[in-house]
């Protein structure tokens, strides 16, 4: 039986408290146990906060850590994983071996094929970031997720192609064999989601054709766009929305292009099927958002938007991106801002319909965004939906944060909250093949050598988490 939460002390129900996380907390609620929900500071200022909350009967009770709500199994896991990301060395040295592997054709070299390989592989990282190789690990993983008390998921396929530049008009053949094959596996991934879930589309996972097509700007074949077709219309039926990711610049005039012609296909009559991805690390992005802002304030459409800081950094052309991280900082918290008071630079008229999920491992740009739109909520002042997701495997105690929220407002006998101000909490899951989720993978382990301050705080938060268990493992035993 697994601890999963800390409880009162001294309390008659400190052993049913070891099962449930809802019923845990629920409990933890009304018998008067506080939770830490985000905040925007460091560990070390949050520990100078009281560890404990007083009830109306004056007994004090341990806090829960947002990291309470996490599986002990997956909190094991995330620590190993967390500190080999949070180590330069050790992530220097992996990111030439998975690029060997992520394209290896060799028995030795490949994780399919070679089941030793194929064990460290899935033990060392496919299992911290990806969802599962078939459908009864997928839903296995994604039933953990929403147990847990996220909103949603966000699923995606792992195959994708990545290419230099001036290597891009080499993959010129017709493949409509890798268009079918990638279609086929969309297709599988929209049966395993449900009612507002998300499906996550990556065009170059559909072969040469396709990035070839984006490459040059061109539309897609009729192949690619019966594929397309197919899919949104699959999505549209089962009330499942589909996310366009973003990739290199090579492609991405090419990829916005397509995705606005689904948009002004699906996003009408209310409905925000489809959402682009906009890079805020990228100098030109406030101009593209707005440029798409005004075609759907013209054309009578709804423009989804999901906002990331960017995933490419390594191949992408230096110019095109921010000088410093704080650029990049303040480039997304402002466009956030922007958004959620209607009040972004070149619109003007009537303020065209928006949703935003906000995709970021940032404490502070997650704090700031969902605050200003509960405020501006709870005011009847104008904004738009807001959703808010991670990545499997990255900023865990901020999404766990999330769903501490949640619950929290949702037991609360004090509050009187509307549900429509929860927290929406998605997490991202990749699935696929080994092999074919490594170019996946090696990207998450490239976000995390850029940003090992924040790689090393989550390890701080995960080593609290792990000894408050063990305490309270050792309390009971």
């Amino acid at each position: 039986m697994e601890l999963w939460r800390a409880v009162p002390r001294n309390s008659k129900y400190s052993i049913t408290c070891l099962y449930h996380p809802l019923r845990i907390a629920r409990l933890a609620q009304c018998r008067g146990i506080s939770t830490n929900p985000i905040t925007g500071g460091s560990r070390r200022e949050e520990s100078k906060r009281p560890s404990v909350s007083q009830t109306k009967e004056g007994n004090k009770f341990q806090q829960l850590p947002p990291l309470s709500v996490m599986p002990t199994g997956i909190l094991l896991r995330t620590l190993m994983v967390t500190y080999i990301l949070s180590s330069p060395r050790l992530v220097s040295l992996s990111l030439p071996i998975m690029d060997r592997i992520s394209n290896s054709n060799s028995w030795f070299l490949n994780p399919d094929r070679n089941p030793i390989l194929h064990a460290i592989i899935r033990k060392m990282f496919y299992d911290h970031f990806a969802a599962g190789e078939n459908e009864t690990e997928i839903r296995r993983t994604m039933m953990t997720m929403k147990r847990m008390g996220f909103e949603g998921v966000i699923l995606g396929y792992g195959r994708e192609t990545l290419v230099d530049h001036d290597n891009c008009s080499r993959a010129s053949d017709v493949m409509e064999k890798c268009i079918k094959e990638w279609k086929d596996g969309t297709l599988r991934t929209l049966a395993m989601l449900g009612k507002g879930d998300f499906l996550a589309l990556k065009f170059t996972g559909a072969g040469p054709e396709s990035t070839e097509a984006l490459a040059k700007g061109k539309p897609p074949s009729p192949a690619m766009s019966e594929a397309i077709a197919e899919i949104c219309d699959q999505a549209s039926k089962q009330a499942t929305r589909i996310w366009v990711d973003a990739e290199q610049q090579v492609f991405q005039p090419g990829i916005d292009s397509w995705t606005t012609d689904m948009m002004r296909k699906y996003n009408r009559n209310g409905n925000t099927l489809i959402y682009n991805t906009f890079q805020a690390y990228l100098k030109g992005t406030p101009k593209n958002i707005s440029y798409h802002m005004k075609l759907a304030q013209d054309e009578g459409w709804a423009l989804g938007i999901k906002l990331v800081r960017g995933a490419y950094i390594a191949s992408e052309q230096r110019h095109l991106i921010h000088d410093t991280i704080e650029e990049t900082h303040a480039a997304y918290n402002s466009i956030v801002q922007s958004l959620l008071t209607k009040s972004f630079p070149g619109i003007e008229g009537e303020f065209p319909i928006v949703q935003l999920m906000l995709a970021s491992h940032n404490s502070e740009s997650v704090k700031r965004g969902y605050e200003t739109w509960k405020s501006r909520s709870e005011q009847g002042l104008p904004t738009i939906k807001l959703e808010l997701g991670q990545l499997q495997g990255m900023a865990d105690e901020l999404s766990c944060g999330l769903v501490q929220i949640r619950q929290q407002m949702a037991i609360s006998e004090s509050m009187n909250t509307n549900s429509s101000l929860y927290p929406r909490a998605f997490k991202c899951l990749c699935w696929g093949r080994t092999q074919e989720c490594t170019q996946f993978l090696m990207r998450r382990v490239t976000e995390n050598r850029g940003s090992l301050d924040r790689t090393r705080l989550w390890m701080v938060g995960l080593k609290d988490e792990l000894r408050r268990r063990i305490k309270l493992s050792m309390k009971f035993s």
